[in-house]
Formats: structure tokens, C-alpha cells, sequence
């Protein structure tokens, strides 16, 4: 067998730890906006449906957010060293919000009342999405 050399091998690398991390973040921020709107025909199914969606839902979603933050601190060992004030606090910012996308989809997932999965639910949507713009500007 050929032994080559780390440096050849980090464009495969690399592929590898972005396409995890893309493929995480379509499930984790396209699922949510996908099962958002699925919600009124579940509804129309039965008044279990939508809870039902939920939970099949969340089976999916929460081993790709922990696929987001392993690949995430993947990325920064792998892209961060050198980079500049601008992107190091960009990066602060996003992390933040993805703790907060976390966090908000959590506390709609326990929820029982109509307005907190509402709020919680936009939320962790709105900052689902703002995490996913901002590692698009971090990727550059």
C-alpha cells in the first residue's frame, strides 16, 4: 500500500469534514423549515399528527445538530488558526446563535402551550437559519 504524505490527503479531508457538515445542516435547518411546513396538513391528519411529525423529527434533527458541533469545532481547528479579528468574532456570534437554535428547539420541543411552541418554535427556526448565513461568510 502507498503511504502518502498528510498533505496530499487533506483535500480529501477536508471534503469530508465540509460535506458532513453541510449534509448536518440540511437536515438539522431545511428539516425544520420542511416540517414548518408540513404542520397545517398534519393537522388536518388528526390532532396528534403534528406531535407525531415532532418526535420523528427530532430522531433525525438531534444527531445532526451534534454532527453541526462536531464537525463545527472540526472546521475551526481545520480552518482557524490565523484568521483575522473580523472573523473571529463573527465566530463568536455564531456560535452563540447556534447554542441559542439549539436551546429555542429544545424548549419547543418540551413545551405544552400553543404560544411557546410558536415563539419557541420561530426562534429556533429564525436562528437556525442566521447560524447556516454565517457559516457560509466563516466559510468564505
Amino acid at each position: 500500500m502507498m503511504n502518502l504524505p498528510l498533505a496530499q490527503l487533506t483535500p480529501a479531508i477536508d471534503g469530508v469534514r465540509m460535506s458532513l457538515h453541510v449534509l448536518a445542516a440540511t437536515v438539522w435547518v431545511g428539516g425544520q423549515l420542511t416540517v414548518a411546513g408540513l404542520v397545517p396538513t398534519a393537522r388536518r391528519l388528526g390532532v396528534d399528527a403534528p406531535r407525531q411529525v415532532a418526535r420523528a423529527f427530532a430522531r433525525l434533527s438531534w444527531p445532526a445538530y451534534v454532527v453541526l458541533i462536531g464537525t463545527g469545532i472540526w472546521n475551526i481547528v481545520a480552518v482557524g488558526k490565523g484568521q483575522g479579528t473580523t472573523w473571529q468574532v463573527l465566530l463568536g456570534v455564531k456560535v452563540a446563535i447556534v447554542v441559542l437554535a439549539g436551546l429555542s428547539a429544545w424548549l419547543h420541543g418540551i413545551t405544552k402551550s400553543r404560544v411557546g411552541l410558536a415563539l419557541w418554535g420561530a426562534l429556533a427556526g429564525t436562528a437556525s437559519v442566521a447560524a447556516l448565513v454565517m457559516g457560509v461568510f466563516l466559510a468564505g
